[in-house]
């Protein structure tokens, strides 16, 4: 059986600290930091760790809201969804990420576009 994802960037200990990377770069990326303003971000953080965890094949099961559901609410851009992309690629690569993992994760961030911008 082929390792998961989830479990060739890492596990669990990747994840966190991606996500940690992550939401420094974006609460300090003006272009996007204020669709976090008013968000409990320890909430948020553990969210993203749950819902990545998932989609990198690391969970069976996700119960959370849909990616549609959560964003609803937002009217993004695809300027937004494209510099959310930008920070976590440079999140990736800030922790050594192999570019083919890098590929395959951006792959999954691509099919998220739709939901995220409510198309």
């Amino acid at each position: 059986m082929s390792e998961t994802l989830y479990e060739r960037i890492g596990g669990r200990d990747a994840v966190n600290a991606a996500v940690d990377i992550f939401y420094d770069k974006i609460m300090a990326d003006d272009r996007i930091n204020h669709y976090f303003e008013n968000l409990d971000m320890v909430k948020q953080r553990g969210k993203q760790k749950v819902f990545l965890t998932y989609a990198f094949g690391g969970a069976p099961n996700y119960s959370g809201k849909s990616m549609r559901e959560a964003h609803k609410h937002l009217n993004l851009t695809e300027d937004d969804f494209n510099a959310v992309g930008e920070n976590l690629v440079a999140t990736l690569n800030q922790l050594n990420v192999p570019q083919g993992l890098i590929d395959e994760i951006m792959d999954i961030v691509a099919s998220t576009k739709d939901d995220v911008l409510n198309r």
